[in-house]
Parts: C-alpha cells; sequence; structure tokens
C-alpha cells in the first residue's frame, strides 16, 4: 500500500534532531511512498538549505515553505492537501521511528477496511533511547479507546497513521492551541470513525523539562478546558465528568509547580522505564 508521511517543522526545531528524525522514516522496513514537510515560517538557513537538498535529491520529498507561523494545526492542514495518498503517517521533528513502525501499520490497514486511525506506544528520552526514562501507553482497542478519550488523549499523535478520506471528512486538522490531535480525535469519534493502536512501542519521543513547562499554565488551561466543554457540548460526557476533568486539570496545570508536575506526569501518566 502507497502511503505519504507528514511532517511540521518551526523555528524551534534542531536541525540534528530534524536529521535524526527523517533518517529513521528513511530506514524503515517499508519505504514511505512520500514525504511531505511543511516549514511553518522562517527557519534558520541551515535547516532551509537542508530540505531544499533533500527535495533536490530525492524525488519522493515534498516541502512546503510557508512565509509566516501558522501553528501545528494549520501546518498540518496545508500538509494534508499536498499528501498524494489516503493513508497518512505522521511523524514530528524530533521523534525517532521504531525501524518495522510503518509495516505494523500498513499491515492493519490491509487486514481490517473498516480502521480510519492506528497509532502505538511511545517510550520516552532526553538524550539517548538507550536511557529511556518513561512510557506512555494508550489502550488498544477500539471500545477502550473510545472510553478513555472522555478522560485523556487516546493517541499518541506522532504515531499514528490515518486514512486522508477519513480526516478530511469531518474537517482535517483545525486550529486548537496544544490540542490540535485530540480535537480531531473528538470529530472522527464523533463520525464513529473506527480507532486502534498497537501495543508495540512505535516512536520513541524526545521530551525535556520544557515539555511539562508547556503542559502547564493559564493558556494551556484554558485550551483544555475548552475540549472538555466541547465533549460537554456534544454530550461525549455529562456535568460530573466534566466537572472532574476541568477540576484535576486546573490543580495540575495552574496550581503546580513545574518540577511537581513532572513527577506526577512521571509518577502517574507514564509506566516505568525498562
Amino acid at each position: 500500500m502507497e502511503f505519504s508521511v507528514l511532517m511540521s517543522v518551526y523555528k524551534n526545531d534542531k536541525l540534528e534532531f530534524l536529521k535524526t528524525a527523517i533518517e529513521s522514516v528513511m530506514h524503515q522496513s517499508i519505504k514511505p511512498t512520500e514525504i511531505v514537510i511543511v516549514v511553518d515560517g522562517p527557519v534558520e538557513a541551515k535547516m532551509t538549505q537542508l530540505l531544499k537538498t533533500y527535495e533536490k535529491e530525492m524525488t519522493c520529498f515534498k516541502v512546503i515553505f510557508l512565509e509566516e507561523n501558522l501553528g501545528l494545526g494549520n501546518a498540518l492542514e496545508v500538509g494534508l492537501s499536498f499528501c498524494s495518498y489516503n493513508l497518512i503517517a505522521r511523524m514530528d521533528a524530533d521523534d525517532i521511528c521504531v525501524e518495522d513502525r510503518f509495516e505494523k501499520q500498513v499491515r492493519a490497514f490491509q487486514e481490517d477496511e473498516e480502521l480510519s486511525i492506528i497509532g502505538g506506544q511511545i517510550e520516552e528520552f532526553i538524550d539517548t533511547i538507550d536511557a529511556i526514562i518513561g512510557i506512555r501507553k494508550v489502550p488498544t482497542e477500539n471500545e477502550e479507546i473510545r472510553k478513555y478519550i472522555k478522560s485523556r488523549c487516546p493517541f499518541n499523535h506522532m504515531t499514528v497513521m490515518f486514512r486522508k478520506e477519513e480526516v478530511e471528512k469531518v474537517g482535517g486538522y483545525l486550529e486548537w492551541h496544544f490540542n490540535e490531535d485530540y480535537y480531531l480525535w473528538l470529530r472522527m469519534y464523533l463520525a464513529n470513525c473506527k480507532f486502534r493502536n498497537l501495543e508495540d512501542t512505535l516512536v520513541y519521543a524526545r521530551v525535556g523539562e520544557e515539555m511539562y513547562q508547556r503542559r502547564g499554565g493559564l493558556h494551556y488551561f484554558r485550551s483544555e478546558a475548552g475540549i472538555q466543554k466541547y465533549m460537554l457540548s456534544h454530550k461525549m460526557i455529562g456535568i460530573f465528568q466534566y466537572v472532574k476533568n476541568v477540576f484535576l486539570r486546573f490543580i495540575l496545570q495552574v496550581l503546580m509547580p513545574n518540577k511537581l508536575r513532572e513527577w506526577v506526569f512521571r509518577k502517574f501518566a507514564r509506566k516505568g522505564a525498562k
């Protein structure tokens, strides 16, 4: 099955991390048919040159340069329109794919024609994948995922592969700061799309203290509270669960200092390292 890989990069992404991410996409057990990279606003000259070199030397590369930063949701929506194939795999610019990731996901679509999206597990690291600091486990079966989505995001975004037609029929990627992916999964839930996650680790995800900082503050809390309000208004959750979800997020994202938030995430939202 032919498929596209969709990535977005912006000014804060590091060149060496991007190279590693692209290499992990290119050295898969089955190769992507095309790699679509959206450059979301101005980036350093070395990164621009690298991407232009990839595009010139390899026909599978498409690089789209946006004049200004539009945000992740808008950038991915632009990229979606440039993807030539119905199967699209997402990948972040600083993570590392397991070498048989795409093979496992394509096989799942071959075996289940009703499947709309499939993700997998991630192992988190700071400097090297030889020192995993945590594992984000998400449920694997459709009904489990549909239950889990009412309290937490049920997919690791950088691991998903989906049918383009299924994403487009719910409006595609729409801007929702910090939660573009969760907002998309909710709309797919309402459209009764079929979900699945593999039990296997598909991506090594690069993390650091800044990740926990990004998951705090009033701006982040308002985004998360808005997601809860969306679920309430569409009768996905009742008022009791809405209040509970918002209250817990207020404590975690507004009241807790970064160090304590980091400890809580690693203790309760992540499995232990191998």
